[in-house]
């Protein structure tokens, strides 16, 4: 991050950068600042702030992670969509996982772009569980435990917390068979 192109685009993507390569607590605008050769508080000028640059980066995972699901579930239904956008949320945390961290947090209840940024990967979500026949309080359920799965997964991946020396891949796809036929049921 140049400080000729300093920019409130920039600060967040240098910060989407050093969480996803040294872990999100490792994001600080003293970090940033001194990563763009900068003192901390000419970042001020571009970010309210760390909770600011924490939202924006947050609200930044939210809408690339919507953009991967959304595209993988483009053209499918059913099992085919759980599968595709199972493996595009995985893939997206591992390449990007402090980014995604960052996005999985609950946005302020009176924070409008925020919240609708994270609704957008939900609302694919809702339409792949409208493949299964699934509406009301039973899409509800069922995204919630379509969504606790795949994020402990990818949570579990990314920290190393898979300690026994098994086929990540096949304990992934077992995983989101066992999602499949409990949304079938």
């Amino acid at each position: 991050m140049a400080r000729a192109g300093l920019s409130a685009d920039a600060v967040v993507a240098a910060a989407a950068a050093l969480a996803d390569r040294e872990g999100l607590e490792a994001v600080t605008l003293a970090r940033l600042a001194a990563d763009a050769g900068v003192r901390p508080p000419s970042l001020y000028a571009h970010v309210d702030g760390l909770g600011d640059l924490r939202r924006r980066l947050a609200i930044r995972g939210a809408r690339e992670l919507a953009a991967a699901l959304r595209e993988a579930a483009t053209g499918r239904a059913g099992a085919d969509a759980l599968r595709a956008v199972a493996a595009a949320q995985r893939d997206y945390a591992r390449r990007h996982p402090g980014t995604y961290l960052a996005a999985q947090r609950a946005p302020a209840r009176d924070d409008a772009e925020a919240l609708a940024a994270a609704g957008d990967a939900v609302d694919v979500l809702r339409a792949v569980l409208a493949g299964y026949g699934l509406t009301g309080d039973d899409a509800i359920h069922a995204a919630r435990a379509v969504r606790s799965a795949l994020h402990g997964f990818a949570v579990l991946e990314t920290g190393d917390g898979f300690g026994i020396k098994l086929d990540l891949d096949e304990s992934f796809t077992r995983m989101v068979e066992l999602l499949d036929r409990g949304m079938r049921s």
